[in-house]
């Protein structure tokens, strides 16, 4: 596939010169995402937010992240990773500075809304690495580049509190953030200068149509417009979450506007897949050229519990460490930061277990783990040492944060063409679990919080038993009509 052959850290040309492009540029995006959560003290008391107006920019940071992933999945298909990822770089930093710029709530909320569109950044280099590693490295690739990219979030704990500081004042917090939105900047031109699509000489498969992911079966078409039900539940819960019935920034009749809003839209993304799909009602597809979607759905269904938990605990655990334990907010931001940190290794070792021991073992494994260790972080009150607690937190994440290694293991070896949009989709559910996750903790207290994780945990851990192991070849077709047949195992 490349020239360079071995799969080596320490090298910085071929396939490993993406890679590291890749994952800086998720890296960045992380950062910019989540560089609100360490500064919430300074930023709710620089504008005066109560508690309701504090988580609900933390559901508000992870709504729009829902279809702009499934619309970046689609635009990484068919335009490639290289113009799709400098342009959703060049384009973030602004809501980004609007919200370092933001004098009242209704800015703050409005700017972090847009904001969340950068959460999307992490389907680009999916299909990116996919195309320049093989199989039995494509784990382990996947892992360094969720796992080091995702490690965004930790370095925003760790380092903009200190920044915030540095700047001082009451507008600290606001340089730490436009910061971010500089970098984010800078290097979306960087990104586009750096890489490109595949090694060369290698085709670059476009999916048929623009406009819906597609199936090959009549059954799996019904079970595709059943799979977006919960993308639009989740809006709505957000947008009930945001009306009277909740912190009442919504009227009545705007939440109503927006549910209507939201079942037109999804009656028109209902015909959108039909039309992408329409062939398979007349015209069978070739058995060689078929792919069964149930695999996507329990991905999705995974990434709900694995990575939604991971979204919402890394938005929540600096004001549980400082709840629980009292503790000054720069602090317990540092804490926290143990359970994104283990990024580091953890999806890392998630993809590369995979690549090793198989795909849908190595789920098992993990997803009961994750199960048994939010179970425990829900026992977690002010009686425990701080230093287990933190201890907890991290073990924790280790399943958590392999287990999403390990999906993403599995999802580029669905479909080669339609890699962008899988991922989109099993990405846009850890969305929804977030935004399900965080609306829950607006409701309950921590312990049941935790407990509500490890139940959904359980979930996925059932539908995993209908997962089929990726072996032999998926196909794809070129554009001569000629059938490439593509390693999977």
């Amino acid at each position: 596939m490349t020239q360079e052959k071995s799969f080596n850290l320490l090298s910085f040309g071929g396939k490993m010169k993406i890679l590291h492009f890749s994952w800086i540029a998720f890296f960045i995006t992380f950062f910019v995402w989540f560089n609100h959560a360490p500064l919430l003290g300074m930023i709710a008391e620089s504008l005066g937010l109560t508690k309701s107006e504090i988580k609900t920019l933390l559901i508000l940071n992870v709504a729009l992240t829902i279809p702009a992933r499934i619309i970046i999945g689609m635009l990484t298909d068919k335009y490639g990773p290289r113009i799709t990822y400098a342009a959703l770089l060049f384009l973030a930093s602004i809501p980004c500075f609007a919200f370092a710029l933001s004098t009242n709530f209704a800015e703050a909320a409005i700017s972090r809304f847009f904001l969340g569109f950068i959460g999307a950044g992490f389907v680009v280099g999916i299909r990116m690495v996919s195309e320049w590693f093989p199989a039995n490295e494509l784990g382990t690739a996947e892992g360094v580049y969720g796992g080091w990219g995702n490690f965004g979030s930790a370095a925003a704990a760790m380092s903009l509190p200190t920044l915030a500081l540095i700047f001082g004042g009451d507008d600290g917090w606001r340089y730490a953030v436009g910061l971010s939105g500089l970098f984010s900047l800078i290097f979306s031109f960087i990104w586009y200068k750096n890489v490109t699509d595949t090694p060369k000489g290698s085709t670059y498969f476009k999916p048929k149509r623009i406009g819906g992911l597609e199936v090959t079966s009549k059954a799996d078409f019904v079970f595709l417009l059943i799979m977006k039900i919960p993308l639009y539940a989740a809006l709505s819960l957000l947008t009930w979450k945001l009306s009277p019935a909740g912190v009442s920034i919504l009227s009545d009749t705007a939440a109503l506007s927006i549910y209507v809003i939201l079942a037109a839209i999804f009656i028109y993304d209902c015909y959108s897949a039909y039309d992408v799909n329409k062939e398979i009602f007349h015209t069978p597809v070739p058995e060689v050229q078929r792919y069964a979607f149930k695999q996507v759905a329990v991905l999705n269904v995974l990434y709900f519990a694995t990575f939604g938990s991971e979204l919402a605990v890394v938005s929540m655990l600096p004001l549980f460490f400082s709840d629980v334990f009292e503790l000054d907010m720069v602090y317990a931001g540092l804490l926290a930061s143990a359970y994104a940190f283990m990024n580091l290794m953890s999806r890392p070792g998630g993809g590369w277990i995979s690549d090793r021991f198989g795909r849908k073992k190595t789920l098992l494994i993990l997803t009961a783990g994750l199960a048994g260790g939010y179970a425990v972080m829900s026992t977690i009150d002010s009686s425990w040492p701080l230093a287990l607690a933190v201890i907890a937190a991290m073990a924790c994440s280790f399943f958590v944060q392999a287990g999403e290694g390990a999906v993403f293991a599995v999802v580029p070896l669905i479909k080669r063409r339609l890699t962008g949009q899988i991922a989109g989709m099993t990405g846009a559910y850890g969305n929804v679990g977030a935004v399900f996750y965080l609306t829950v903790l607006s409701m309950v207290d921590y312990s049941t919080f935790f407990s509500v994780i490890a139940a959904t945990a359980v979930l996925g851990f059932v539908t995993l038993l209908f997962l089929k192991e990726p072996k032999g070849h998926m196909a794809e077709v070129n554009e001569d009509g000629s059938v490439a047949l593509i390693q999977v195992n």
